[in-house]
């Protein structure tokens, strides 16, 4: 029977799966901080980890400005997390999108008999395999221009500084065909692969620009293999002109994509399907 899980409140759904986490493991998860306990919703042959929270804190305004708030967002991210880990403990998952909300126990059940086939077949892709996350930067931030000494002519300046530029240049494309080489070697190892946009300078923390973050979805019989190419890789970065640092293994995140958008019976999803990763991973 269709019905809101309490009065002003709403369903916050983080994964779904075939095989339900036990009821002690939901009850040490906290979910977002506002809401109450997490909870198994079935739903035909599948299952979603879903958790009450409060409608006048989740509504698209309210969730809006909050998740525009670095701070904010990062929380969201890590309760979001800690729900889909919570549902990973006994067999794959696909990650819904962060904030994905609806009104009733009975429309967010639908939203996922309705694509059973599909989630099925997500869930058998993903078992035995996880993600791991490379990052691949230059290895020295390009400095400012030098001035011109004293005692030294405008045209010889000008010819260093020339000389300079064509340092820069080269040592820039040879760390471009380095991540281009990093990429290219781990996807020798990895069932499947994807790039997500650069992180800008605020967020890495660094001058040096971010050439390469990827994803790499791993089968568990061929991580060895995986995790000794980044190991060779992180040794030959320097003579390529790049730093690589990776993390993993991680719930396929960036692999366990199921697009809520257009579903009736959603009232809203905020697609930051990076935001979750990448703030726990930090």
């Amino acid at each position: 029977m269709s019905h809101l899980s309490a009065p002003g409140r709403v369903v916050c759904a983080f994964a779904v799966t075939r095989t339900p986490p036990p009821a002690d493991v939901l009850a040490a998860t906290p979910g977002h901080a506002e809401g109450g306990p997490l909870r198994v919703l079935p739903a035909g042959d599948l299952y979603l980890v879903v958790q009450d929270v409060p409608a006048a804190s989740f509504d698209e305004a309210a969730l809006t400005e909050r998740l525009n708030r670095p701070a904010d967002l990062e929380d969201c991210a890590r309760a979001h997390h800690r729900g889909v880990e919570a549902a990973a403990r006994t067999g794959p998952v696909v990650p819904l999108p962060l904030a994905t909300l609806y009104r009733t126990d009975h429309s967010a059940a639908t939203a996922v008999t309705s694509r059973a086939a599909e989630l099925g077949a997500l869930l058998d892709r993903l078992r035995g395999r996880t993600e791991w996350a490379v990052k691949v930067h230059a290895a020295e931030a390009d400095g400012p221009a030098d001035p011109a000494p004293d005692g030294v002519d405008g045209r010889s300046y000008l010819s260093r500084a020339s000389a300079r530029r064509r340092i820069r240049q080269d040592s820039r494309g040879r760390a471009a065909a380095g991540a281009e080489a990093v990429d290219t070697e781990l996807r020798r190892y990895a069932v499947a692969a994807t790039r997500h946009r650069p992180q800008s300078e605020q967020l890495t923390g660094r001058r040096a620009p971010q050439l390469l973050n990827a994803a790499y979805l791993v089968d568990d019989a061929r991580r060895t293999g995986f995790t000794a190419a980044l190991s060779r890789l992180r040794a030959d970065g320097g003579a390529a002109g790049v730093e690589l640092s990776a993390s993993g293994p991680w719930i396929p995140y960036s692999f366990a994509t199921w697009d809520s958008a257009g579903d009736p019976t959603c009232d809203f999803t905020r697609d930051d399907r990076e935001s979750a990763p990448e703030a726990v991973r930090s």
